[in-house]
């Protein structure tokens, strides 16, 4: 099989697996707020759901290290494409190449200029 069909199917996979842990940590979030909008609406002292919320808080944090997780795996995985050979650009429905995330600007440093 030739390297840019199993390399292409690699990438979809990888940004199927971005998406869903996008639409996961979505779900945890609306989870997140109904939950302490039940507390509200029932009235309820926040002891009683402490227990619960601290669980979703937790799974999100987890969610949040998965995706970062990917992120790093995309990353590498773009390097296994350069040492591969494979120099097509591959770009799924609404994902960036990594080509593209590398113009991006480095965020890691911040920088201050006066405003006004």
């Amino acid at each position: 099989m030739e390297k840019i069909f199993v390399v292409k199917r690699v990438a979809e996979t990888l940004w199927t697996t971005e998406d869903s842990i996008d639409a996961t940590m979505e779900q945890t979030s609306a989870l997140m707020s109904d939950v302490v909008q039940a507390r509200k609406d029932l009235g309820t002292s926040h002891l009683l759901f402490d227990a619960s919320i601290s669980k979703v808080a937790e799974a999100m944090s987890a969610l949040a290290s998965a995706r970062t997780a990917m992120m790093e795996a995309h990353h590498a995985l773009y390097e296994v494409k350069l040492r591969l050979g494979v120099r097509q650009k591959l770009d799924g429905p609404g994902h960036w190449s990594v080509e593209e995330d590398h113009r991006a600007p480095d965020m890691s440093e911040t920088t201050t200029r006066r405003v006004g």
